[in-house]
């Protein structure tokens, strides 16, 4: 994988050692209609990333400058994704979803995997 689709798949790591989630003021959202309040009208962003997640099931952006581009789904208590950068794509992927202020954290496969960061404006 190179270096921009690790940053787009994870947008960065968070190690977490020992400590939760929920331990370190995240709360975990479950439900879809929570997610569109969260989301809608606002940017996503890192360093060098901006996204925007629309109500519709749209996302779209840029990631060190290439364009993104993708489709998601609620399904469950899970945030289900597909992305493309470039020349390359993520393949869809559930992902748990927890807030902290204004922190949105993002949990890969069903909130076992790695977790990306992004900043709500």
């Amino acid at each position: 994988m190179t270096i921009c689709s690790n940053i787009l798949a994870t947008a960065t790591v968070v190690v977490t050692l020992g400590t939760s989630a929920v331990a370190q003021g995240f709360q975990v959202v479950t439900d879809e209609t929570r997610f569109v309040q969260l989301v809608d009208g606002r940017q996503l962003t890192r360093l060098g990333i901006q996204l925007n997640v629309s109500p519709n099931g749209g996302i779209q952006g840029r990631a060190f400058g290439m364009k993104v581009t993708g489709s998601w789904t609620w399904q469950g208590n899970y945030f289900c994704r597909e992305m493309s950068y470039g020349a390359s794509s993520l393949p869809m992927n559930c992902q748990e979803v927890l807030l902290s202020g204004d922190t949105i954290r993002f949990v890969a496969d069903q909130g076992t995997g790695d977790s990306a960061d992004l900043r709500l404006r």
